[in-house]
């Protein structure tokens, strides 16, 4: 199993190697731990584990490729590990997060804390990485912005079983170009994975910036009508699955009848207007 992790601050190769030997549950003896401009002759190329390390500049000071062999058994995850070096050696271990963004990633603090971090890396042939933000104080990482990171929650990968179901029932020519019956789907999705964000309590973020929460109640109005091409097996199962997310929502949600929901995503001019019921309804607390 392989293993890219980033540490910022400082800590010595032979402590390394006891926090994987402890961690992998090999003796200190069966792990490898060398610079990667090292001697490779002074390698032990037998080990069942082993990990390079390379200098970095600005607020990281190490990068580490750890290897363990397919004879380690039960090998952590990625963030466990770096939990663990985290905790054993003081200093702060960044992991990449899922998230399809050059700059999404995690950070293990000696503290035992875990939060999202903005890392960004410069042009440079020798690049220098900036911590940019972190969305809770972190002692190590003084020059980063404590706040939330809105382009996470974006990027979450929330699954929407119902509209895969719904897409399934749809012919394949009408989803393969920007027709009424693609964007239906579209707005489909987001509803449903704003409803999924909300009933898992906001997991993976903890929050939902006002805008995507807008963009996705957009989304439902873009589910009022239906457009008439649409094959019957997918009009039943449409209306199956709305259904159930418009339920969900409302279970998930409290009523708004003065419209301080309208006012905060829409402005004060909105609440005059006339809005689906769903603009009418606010989860509480507010997720951002």
């Amino acid at each position: 199993m392989m293993y890219n992790l980033l540490v910022a601050g400082r800590m010595e190769p032979h402590t390394l190697a006891t926090v994987l030997s402890s961690t992998f549950h090999l003796s200190v003896e069966d792990v490898d731990v060398a610079d990667h401009l090292g001697d490779v002759d002074r390698r032990n190329w037998e080990a069942a584990a082993s990990c390079e390390y390379s200098a970095l500049r600005g607020d990281l000071s190490w990068a580490l490729e750890i290897y363990a062999q397919e004879s380690v058994p039960d090998p952590p995850l990625e963030s466990v590990l770096a939990q663990r070096i985290a905790a054993a050696t003081e200093v702060v271990v960044l992991f990449p997060a899922m998230e399809h963004l050059p700059s999404a990633y995690w950070a293990a603090t000696p503290e035992g804390n875990v939060t999202r971090v903005r890392l960004y890396e410069s042009d440079e042939e020798a690049p220098v990485y900036v911590v940019d933000a972190v969305e809770i104080p972190v002692l190590q990482l003084p020059n980063a912005k404590v706040m939330r990171i809105p382009e996470v929650v974006r990027e979450l990968r929330i699954p929407t079983p119902l509209t895969d179901s719904f897409r399934e029932q749809m012919p394949a020519h009408f989803l393969a170009q920007q027709s009424p019956e693609w964007e239906l789907s579209d707005c489909l999705a987001a509803w449903e994975m704003l409803v999924a964000h909300m009933a898992s309590g906001w997991a993976g973020s903890g929050w939902c910036p006002p805008d995507i929460y807008r963009e996705r109640l957009a989304a439902r109005d873009g589910l009022t009508t239906v457009p008439d091409a649409l094959p019957p097996p997918a009009v039943a199962v449409l209306r199956q699955e709305l259904q159930q997310l418009d339920s969900t929502y409302a279970h998930l949600t409290t009523e708004d009848p003065q419209g301080s929901m309208i006012g905060l995503l829409l402005g004060a001019e909105a609440r005059g207007r006339q809005l689906g019921w769903w603009w009418h309804r606010r989860p509480e607390p507010l997720p951002w």
